[in-house]
Order: C-alpha cells, then sequence, then structure tokens
C-alpha cells in the first residue's frame, strides 16, 4: 500500500512533552465500529468485562542513550549513539550520529575523563563494523553485568525525538518512561500504553474480574520511526526479541476458550501475540526475535481489543492501528482526537480500539 495513505496533519501543540500526572488522569478515546466515545483511562474496567484479560509488555527500559568522544590521529569528534540491540555479552548495535565519521578499528570513549580510576565512571569502546546505514557495531571493553552497571550509570534516558528536540531529559523522566510492569532490562524505547497503569487503576480490573497477564518485548527505537519508503511492500522492520511463557500462553488460551477477550496493552505485546499464534488464534510459548509488519489485509488470530496510545503519521504503529479497527475509522478517530485537544506521542492520552467487522474494508 502507498504510505501516504496512512498520513495525516498533526499541530505540535498536541505532542505531550510530559505525562498526564497521575498516569491514570489521561483521557482515553474509545473507538468502536459504531462510533467514538470520550472516556479516560480511569474508565477502562466499565469499558471491560468479567473475563476479559490485559496483556502487558514488562520490558524495563534502559539508558541508551550514550555520548562520548571519538579520537583518531590527534583529532576529536563527538559521537552519540542510541543502542539498539545486544549482540553479545560485551557487544551492541546503535544508531549513531555522526557514523559517516565512523569506522571499523575506531575508540569511542563514553563518560568520563580516561583518568577516571572507577571503571564505571567510563564506558570504552571499538567500532568493529559500520553498515553505511548508520548502524554501527560496538565491542565495549566491559561485558556482562559490569556492562550493563556503565550503561546505566554513563547513559540517558532514550526519550524519543519529538519529546528530546523540545526539551532536555531531566531527572522525572528516569521514572515517567517506565511502566509500573518493568522487570527484565533491554529495550531502548518504553512500551508506551503501559504507562497508563497505576495500583489503583490495578485494584479496579482485579475487582471488576478482569486478569492480567505479562509479556516481554525489548522494544526497539525502528516501530516508532516514520516509514521513508513510498510503498509498504519496501519497508523492512527491525527484528525485536520477545518471550512469551508457556504458563501465560496457557492461561491466555483457557481465558479465550471461556468466552474471554484478549486485550493487548500497547502494539508490542500485540506484535508479539500475534507472533506467537498459530492461524488458529492459539498462543504458543514463544522465545525468539520478531519482526512481524502489521499491515491492512492482516488477519488478527489472537487479540480481540488494543490499548495504545496515539502514533505518528506514516509510522507502521499508525499502519497497525489501521489495519486492526480499520483506516477510515482510525483517521478520523485521529481528526476527533487532534480537535478535541487529545495529547498525541508516548506521554500522551490512550485509545481503546476494538476490530473492525469481518470482512470490512480497510
Amino acid at each position: 500500500m502507498r504510505v501516504d495513505l496512512f498520513d495525516f496533519d498533526l499541530p505540535e501543540d498536541r505532542i505531550a512533552l510530559r505525562p498526564a500526572r497521575p498516569r491514570d488522569a489521561a483521557r482515553l478515546l474509545v473507538v468502536r465500529p459504531e462510533g467514538l466515545d470520550d472516556r479516560g483511562v480511569r474508565d477502562l474496567p466499565d469499558l471491560l468485562a468479567p473475563g476479559d484479560v490485559l496483556v502487558v509488555n514488562d520490558t524495563r527500559v534502559i539508558h541508551a542513550e550514550l555520548h562520548g568522544t571519538r579520537e583518531r590521529d590527534g583529532s576529536a569528534v563527538a559521537v552519540s549513539a542510541t543502542l539498539i540491540r545486544r549482540t553479545g555479552d560485551d557487544a551492541w548495535d546503535a544508531l549513531a550520529r555522526p557514523a559517516k565519521r565512523l569506522r571499523a578499528g575506531d575508540r569511542i570513549r563514553f563518560g568520563e575523563e580516561a583518568g577516571n580510576v572507577c571503571l564505571i565512571a567510563s564506558l570504552d569502546a571499538t567500532v568493529t563494523a559500520n553498515d553505511g546505514g548508520g548502524i554501527v557495531a560496538l565491542a565495549f571493553d566491559l561485558s556482562g553485568p559490569a556492562l550493563d552497571d556503565a550503561i546505566a550509570s554513563n547513559g540517558h534516558v532514550p526519550l524519543p525525538p519529538y519529546i528530546s528536540g523540545k526539551r532536555g531529559e531531566d531527572a522525572s523522566d528516569d521514572a515517567d518512561y517506565q511502566t509500573m510492569f518493568a522487570r527484565p532490562a533491554g529495550a531502548v524505547a518504553a512500551p508506551t500504553a503501559g504507562l497508563h497503569f497505576t495500583p489503583d487503576l490495578l485494584e479496579r480490573l482485579r475487582a471488576r474480574g478482569v486478569g492480567m497477564e505479562t509479556v516481554t518485548l525489548h522494544v526497539g527505537p525502528g516501530t516508532f520511526l516514520p516509514v521513508k519508503a513510498d510503498d509498504t511492500a519496501d519497508h523492512r522492520m527491525h527484528a525485536e526479541w520477545g518471550e512469551v511463557s508457556r504458563e501465560t500462553a496457557a492461561r491466555l488460551n483457557a481465558a479465550r476458550a471461556a468466552g474471554g477477550r484478549i486485550v493487548a496493552v500497547g502494539t508490542t505485546s500485540l506484535r508479539l501475540l500475534e507472533s506467537a499464534a498459530d492461524e488458529a488464534g492459539t498462543i504458543y510459548p514463544f522465545a525468539a526475535e520478531t519482526a512481524i509488519f502489521i499491515t491492512p489485509g492482516y488477519r488478527f488470530r489472537a487479540v480481540d481489543a488494543l490499548m495504545t496510545n496515539f502514533h505518528l503519521p506514516r509510522s507502521t504503529l499508525f499502519m497497525l492501528v489501521s489495519a486492526f479497527a480499520g483506516r477510515e475509522t482510525m483517521l478520523a478517530a485521529y481528526r476527533h482526537a487532534i480537535a478535541s485537544g487529545y495529547r498525541f506521542y508516548s506521554y500522551g492520552d490512550a485509545s481503546l480500539l476494538f476490530p473492525k467487522p469481518a470482512g470490512a474494508d480497510d
């Protein structure tokens, strides 16, 4: 499909630079085939039924944004690198800027001065490859938990460019850009639909009889970037590692067999569940990378409803929600959201989407 079919105009003042406080005070636009309903995240228990199950992504965002200096032949160049994929105990692939100034064998020092006696205060790496497209392979002098600690010490919260371009990172982002479910470290972007949940909201969902399960998808930056190709067929997704445990898969299958709905919290949870399901919708244990790219025409197998934030124009995520609820429906929903003052993107408001009828046009 043509990528420009997924374009829309978004005023700059609709981009949220801070989350709602408390988190569940965010607005919630309910999108059904029969129409739109302006609600709030706190209304979520009333919008679901006993036996439904929410599926949240429990990945933890790391301090993936690193700043340092490349020195070569007596000259120094400032370098920034966003870690995107771990390839070994001591190795990461990274989006580097300026990547064209880096070549195999270059040394980069991230963090403190070289003379600092505390290894965790400095983080040195060697460029082992440059793909020519902005991604470089880095081999660090540290490995394993020592490397993790050094990244946590030297790195910064990897705020999306539509936030970091408008304000600097501050202490509140360390907590704000992490969901309450965060456990295994590895994401370089937050599963932002999960940012809306609070202990109080969870308690009310439990009282309603709504279940909750966790899966893990270590989110990379690729899912949030605008598509540069003119046709969706020419776009390739970055692979991300995910896991659905045997126990979780069994409980989700049982809930659905009993008549409950599977409600994915975020496109990351949805993409992982769809990767783990067969054609009949049975969810299986999964522990692998997925690069699933969902566009209109896709037949959803494992997910019955989707809670998600508002996404960038021409992004793979807007294509996904268009596939789920219908492209014209989502364009109309976004026009309504913009006109009604909803806040967009990672720190913005949320939507609850129900699928378009079977056989309906995309």
